[in-house]
């Protein structure tokens, strides 16, 4: 499973990094879930997937050739994007 799980998540991850003209990204340990594989692209747009562990999250990351970040700090947030959509959502989840 984690060998066609790892290939599946690095095809994904290079297709978003194609789309965005280039990607870095964070892993971030979720506990049971696995892992979640955070993406910044150059264009400043998000998203994000979920592995069944750090070790395959990092395999697919490295696989798709996505430079990795030890954490998502300030300079990699500025990279981001956020629109009104985001904004709402955050706000909603303020109310």
């Amino acid at each position: 499973m984690s060998d066609k799980t790892t290939g599946r998540l690095a095809k994904q991850i290079a297709a978003f990094s194609t789309e965005h003209g280039g990607a870095e990204g964070q892993i971030a340990y979720l506990g049971q879930m696995g892992a979640r594989i955070v993406l910044v692209g150059d264009d400043g747009a998000w998203g994000d997937l979920v592995a069944p562990s750090v070790d395959v999250a990092t395999a697919a990351a490295e696989a798709a050739g996505l430079t990795l970040r030890e954490a998502f700090d300030g300079e990699l947030a500025a990279k981001v994007s956020t629109g009104p959509y985001e904004w709402r959502r955050m706000a909603g989840i303020q109310l």
